[in-house]
């Protein structure tokens, strides 16, 4: 595994650099002639956050055109915030409504004949098929656009990058966190080993302490990794090392063992599901249950004021890493105004659009300077700092149901190692498959 944030700053010196030295191959053979008459012109036109347009700056567009995701409290927030950058800036933005998960089956038939937007919206996870499609730019950010950028949640901007290059601007961190029902817990658990231990003084009869849903990777991987295990390693530049998967390491066993112990000490019942838990949970039957920001209206109708937000716990002193996924926009490879596109996703994206999208859409930002007060919200914000991105490649669509169906069977009182072992087998195999 690598460190993420040495990497991300060293993504942005090495982005910097590019930038600078492409800068400095301009031809100035004209700078003779022009350095009389430019005063005036580049007095007048400003970019975003008092950054003085240049020679070297692209001419502003009449306009801009984006694909946003046809639900109407988003389409209702990018309304109102694209308004204030045409306020701003002078240009206009259209606005199409397309599906999320239709948009880049859009890109590929519209975009080469220049039928497509300046920017489409996306979640990190699909990056891998955009780059081997050629959908999205490469990002060439200027000094001044990867100053801002890096006020934004570090992981969340890395999950929109790729093979070492950044494609994306975040806009959107999803993960989750642990719900309390405060009738039956008095005190919240800030370690695992206080949650195990509250579990079992309120596991009886048909009230338990702790439910999740367990055979499921997206919600296991926090526990898995604690110990050290991983899914895929990752190289200096942040890349995936698909070769080196660590779903089975002695580390990964011993996080998969303490799960299996979950079931084994009759904490959760085996087949547990996330309907199961949920259903138990807002029966007023389950203590503290682990779920993302989505479940808020019906626990908050079944419980009310006995709903209770947190953090995951720690474990060995280090918070829990949950996992991840970040929505964001992606700049039109075919798009003729990719720096005004750019411009545009930092500002839907920056601090004071993040606050009014997230008032108005409901959902928690990418940028950190956003303050959010409401008292559910703010712990999943909080974790948000602690999550991992899903990986975005391709290749990890082979691990989801292998790893799911070995989480069933560990439930049942498998031995955790051959199950494991077995899982790893099928990865590895379903990814030798892919492109043959």
């Amino acid at each position: 595994m690598i460190d993420k944030k040495l990497w991300y700053k060293g993504m942005l010196l090495l982005s910097t650099a590019g930038v600078l030295a492409a800068c400095g191959t301009g031809d100035n053979t004209d700078s003779e002639d022009t350095s009389g008459d430019t005063t005036e012109e580049t007095s007048e036109d400003t970019t975003t956050e008092g950054e003085t347009a240049s020679q070297d700056t692209p001419e502003k567009p009449e306009s801009l055109h984006i694909w946003v995701n046809d639900e109407e409290a988003q389409l209702n927030a990018y309304e109102e915030i694209t308004s204030n950058f045409t306020e701003e800036h002078g240009i206009e933005v259209e606005i199409t409504p397309y599906s999320m998960l239709e948009q880049t089956e859009g890109m590929s038939l519209d975009a080469p004949s220049g039928q497509g937007p300046d920017l489409f919206f996306q979640p990190h996870d699909r990056m891998g098929d955009i780059h081997l499609q050629g959908l999205a730019a490469e990002l060439e950010l200027t000094d001044d656009q990867m100053e801002r950028l890096g006020e934004y949640n570090e992981d969340a901007v890395t999950a929109f990058s790729y093979e070492g290059a950044q494609y994306g601007i975040p806009a959107v961190v999803e993960t989750y966190g642990l719900f309390i029902n405060t009738d039956l817990v008095d005190e919240v658990p800030e370690t695992m080993e206080e949650l195990t231990q509250t579990a079992a003084e309120l596991t009886e009869g048909e009230q338990y302490g702790f439910m999740m849903n367990a055979a499921d990777l997206y919600f296991t991987y926090p526990f898995i990794t604690a110990d050290g295990g991983y899914i895929f390693a990752q190289n200096e530049d942040g890349s995936y090392d698909t070769s080196d998967i660590g779903l089975n390491t002695p580390e990964a066993v011993s996080a998969v063992e303490r799960i299996q112990g979950w079931f084994e000490d009759g904490l959760m019942p085996q087949g547990t599901d996330l309907e199961v838990a949920n259903s138990l949970f807002m029966d007023g039957q389950v203590g503290m249950i682990i779920n993302g920001p989505w479940a808020i209206p019906d626990y908050q109708e079944a419980l009310g004021d006995s709903l209770m937000v947190a953090e995951l716990p720690t474990q060995d002193g280090e918070p829990l890493n949950s996992f991840s996924g970040n929505k964001g926009w992606l700049v039109n490879y075919y798009s003729e105004d990719q720096h005004w596109a750019t411009e545009l996703a930092l500002y839907m994206t920056n601090a004071e659009s993040s606050e009014t999208y997230y008032e108005v859409a409901g959902e928690l930002p990418a940028h950190t300077a956003v303050e959010i007060e409401d008292e559910l919200m703010a712990p999943i914000f909080a974790q948000t700092q602690n999550a991992h991105p899903m990986p975005n490649i391709p290749e990890m669509q082979q691990v989801w149901e292998p790893m799911n169906d070995a989480l069933t069977f560990i439930q049942q009182g498998d031995d955790v190692q051959e199950v494991l072992d077995e899982a790893v087998s099928t990865i590895e195999s379903e990814i030798s498959l892919m492109g043959q």
